[in-house]
């Protein structure tokens, strides 16, 4: 009976301490969830080397510009959309109206990339040979009824991966995309699922790809999106110096042309152009200059920008879409990429018409 009194005291004092022992183990247990949420959560300044999508993260357009100043919404063109990055940063600057559009021929950096992926090449190598069969001319006249983008082929004649490249990505032959295709998956069909499946790698949410030259309306992807494979496929040297090359001659088809004419000029050295009645003008470009003395890579898409001549339309839209990304303290970088052995040059250009500083009446025109 003495020790009654005691005893429920004692035990009193156990389950106090059993349940503020408790109470402490929940607290920390939630500081270690806070803290663990937060060193998992991706960061929109960290530049990853990885080939995942967390290499790139897309910014809005309120975002701050790599040189530490913000973007301004004059630098976007007034219509359609467009995003560009910086060399170095992780950062995708992407201004208004970010969706889902049809982009037309940008579509074959992707179909390069696969190519180049699957079927390696380094600078000075030709790859393998392709041979062409009666299958591939008939497809190519096919094409052609359509007035599609083609070059021209017979059936036994061979291009090596280096030239069925430059057939793809300087006049833009939708027939050697699609040769292309076949000889990588062997079967169209098997090679858009694997450029699907390369875009959800890279983080390409808007981006659906139905077929391998882009001439199909159903293959849609905002600008941002082309930026992260733009940015991918020019890491490649020899894709880049493709995409640097005005000219090229083929077995059958001659001499081909580059259908980008800004390359050489205002520090312009590659990507690719696009275009359709649906996509309208678009062109995934390189720019490089000096701006405060820094040497600067500019890599950007823009994608449907309207006027009666829609890849003049594309080009011209980027040429001031960097000059206003760069301002008044840059000049072209004189150093740039020199095209390959074997490229011709061409004489300059024509000015490209001037970018329009409001949408025509009525929308886009076809």
């Amino acid at each position: 009976m003495t020790y009654s009194k005691p005893a429920r005291r004692t035990s009193r004092r156990i389950r106090i301490r059993k349940i503020r022992a408790a109470s402490l183990l929940v607290v920390v247990a939630a500081i270690a969830a806070a803290l663990g949420h937060r060193l998992l959560a991706p960061s929109s300044s960290t530049v990853s080397s990885s080939s995942t999508a967390a290499s790139l993260t897309d910014v809005p357009r309120r975002g701050r510009g790599g040189l530490g100043e913000a973007v301004p919404s004059t630098v976007w063109p007034p219509s359609g959309q467009a995003a560009f990055v910086r060399a170095g940063q992780s950062r995708i600057h992407a201004g208004p109206n970010q969706h889902a559009a049809p982009i037309a021929s940008v579509a074959k950096v992707m179909t390069a990339y696969l190519v180049l992926r699957d079927h390696p090449l380094q600078p000075g190598q030709d790859g393998p040979a392709i041979t062409l069969t009666d299958a591939d001319v008939a497809d190519t006249d096919r094409r052609r009824r359509q007035e599609e983008s083609v070059v021209s082929i017979a059936a036994g004649e061979q291009l090596t991966e280096l030239q069925a490249l430059q057939a793809l990505l300087l006049p833009s032959a939708n027939n050697i995309a699609a040769v292309l295709a076949r000889w990588d998956a062997g079967s169209e069909s098997r090679f858009v699922a694997r450029m699907n499946a390369a875009a959800r790698s890279l983080g390409m949410v808007h981006t659906r790809y139905t077929d391998p030259s882009g001439y199909d309306d159903a293959t849609v992807s905002s600008a941002a999106d082309q930026v992260r494979i733009v940015d991918r496929a020019m890491r490649l040297p020899v894709f880049a110096s493709v995409v640097a090359t005005p000219d090229a001659a083929l077995p059958v088809a001659g001499a081909v042309h580059n259908t980008n004419t800004l390359l050489g000029r205002d520090g312009f050295v590659g990507v690719k152009t696009g275009s359709t009645a649906a996509a309208g003008g678009c062109f995934a470009f390189r720019a490089i200059r000096w701006i405060d003395g820094k040497r600067t890579t500019i890599t950007g898409v823009v994608l449907g920008q309207p006027g009666p001549d829609r890849i003049a339309a594309g080009l011209a839209a980027a040429d001031a879409m960097v000059d206003r990304i760069a301002g008044d303290r840059s000049v072209p970088d004189r150093a740039q990429r020199t095209p390959p052995l074997g490229a011709t040059s061409r004489s300059p250009r024509p000015r490209l018409p001037p970018l329009p500083t409001r949408p025509p009446p009525g929308g886009r025109k076809p």
